[in-house]
């Protein structure tokens, strides 16, 4: 009898366990489906993670060497992991790995790379395909934008900017994300002709066409979805500067220029919370916008302006009333209403993201660190290099690539490589 009763305890116990364990997967489902997360603005709602890592950094699950080249960040859906990568200047392409170990699944190509005499010379894979239900969307650095079954990777549609929309990609080749808003995508040819356009996401039917006035080049952020005083637009952020656009119609509603003026780069995804927006460049600057609604007219206000804020390639992370992110000699935390500097620590300018109470930052040097976000101080929990970084292929290349946290687990990419770290609690 009584070994019935364990029997029955322990059939019960393993039922908990599969039932829970099932949950925390359904909660898992769709982490990190686009480029800097959910919302666009780095932040994962993963939770039970760890909140400093042993000396020699978190345990590595798995690494891969065979991603080809390329500076594409993944998007995680699932047990799959998605991103672009490149081999020789002939062959970019979109790839499906599994995310319990890395392996490859299938491949599909995009194109060639885009602008392979740029300068400085370092041609490659960009962007991060977005994942919405079992479709995926990606954009390679010429140009070419399709869409994928992600079971498969079989084509649905395609499009290139170059080609159906006269599009103007800068220096650097196009590098965007596309953004999926219901039925729509969007995305920035650029130019004359078309700046940004909204597609229909099934077919790759043109639903509008934005031609910003005077033109623009695409530059290299990503379009994000602001509402504000109850119109709905896509901010994004060209070369000249930043501008909205009504959602709706692709109707142009404003622009706004300080934070790219004299930057040969425009890299920052901007930043919003409600009707404020933070925008920030190389050789210019970092500030906020409000936008002032009145009658459907929309007017950027500017809050604040400074040379001294962030504006690395790393991109900016807003948690609670600070802001962090790089300039190009340190990281920063920043009061978001004021723009007052709270700290600056001299390090590598570095790509960060947050999970849990902790900044993760990957630097341009390689090596990774786990930050609390806090406007006391600078306070690392944690710092590991990844073993074996690849070669550069220049002086100039960095690890470019940003951070991403998912299904309790850290994913570190740098060129061909990734990195898997397992970042839970036990």
């Amino acid at each position: 009898m009584k070994n019935s009763f364990r029997t029955c305890g322990l059939v019960v116990v393993l039922t908990v366990i599969a039932a829970v364990s099932l949950f925390v997967a359904t909660l898992h489902a769709d982490v990190w489906p686009q480029w800097r997360g959910p919302q666009r603005n780095g932040i994962s709602q993963e939770k039970g993670l760890l909140k400093e890592w042993p000396k020699d950094g978190p345990k590595l699950l798995w690494s891969v060497a065979d991603l080809g080249s390329g500076y594409s960040t993944p998007a995680i859906v699932g047990d799959r992991l998605y991103l672009l990568g490149n081999e020789g200047l002939e062959n970019e392409f979109v790839q499906a790995r599994s995310a319990q170990g890395g392996q490859r699944v299938w491949a599909s190509r995009l194109g060639q790379v885009g602008n392979p005499r740029q300068e400085p010379n370092y041609p490659a894979a960009r962007s991060t395909p977005t994942v919405a239900g079992k479709a995926l969307y990606a954009l390679g650095s010429d140009g070419d934008l399709v869409c994928l079954e992600t079971a498969t990777g079989k084509e649905r549609w395609r499009k290139n900017l170059r080609k159906d929309f006269s599009g103007q990609p800068g220096e650097w080749a196009y590098a965007e994300s596309p953004l999926i808003d219901g039925d729509k995508l969007i995305c920035t040819p650029g130019g004359t002709n078309a700046t940004l356009v909204a597609l229909n996401k099934k077919t790759g039917a043109v639903i509008w066409k934005c031609a910003v006035p005077d033109g623009d080049a695409a530059a290299y952020a990503s379009a994000i979805i602001v509402e504000a005083g109850g119109v709905r637009q896509y901010v994004q952020f060209l070369a000249k500067g930043l501008v909205g656009v009504d959602a709706k119609t692709g109707r142009f509603l404003w622009r706004y220029e300080k934070t790219a003026v004299g930057s040969p780069a425009v890299i920052l995804t901007p930043l919003a919370e409600k009707d404020q927006i933070y925008s920030g460049a190389y050789r210019a600057g970092g500030g906020l916008v409000k936008l002032k609604v009145n009658n459907g007219a929309v007017e950027p206000e500017q809050v604040y302006f400074s040379p001294k804020l962030p504006i690395g390639l790393g991109g900016v992370v807003k948690v609670g009333d600070w802001l962090f992110g790089s300039t190009g000699q340190a990281y920063l935390c920043v009061e978001f209403a004021s723009g007052t500097v709270k700290w600056e620590e001299r390090t590598a300018p570095a790509a960060s993201c947050y999970a849990d109470g902790r900044l993760y930052l990957h630097a341009e040097n390689g090596d990774v660190a786990l930050v609390e976000p806090t406007s006391e101080a600078y306070r690392e929990q944690g710092r590991f290099t990844p073993p074996e970084l690849p070669k550069r292929a220049n002086q100039m290349e960095k690890a470019w690539a940003y951070p991403v946290v998912a299904n309790g687990r850290l994913y570190i990419r740098d060129v061909g490589k990734l990195w898997c770290y397992d970042i839970q609690k036990k």
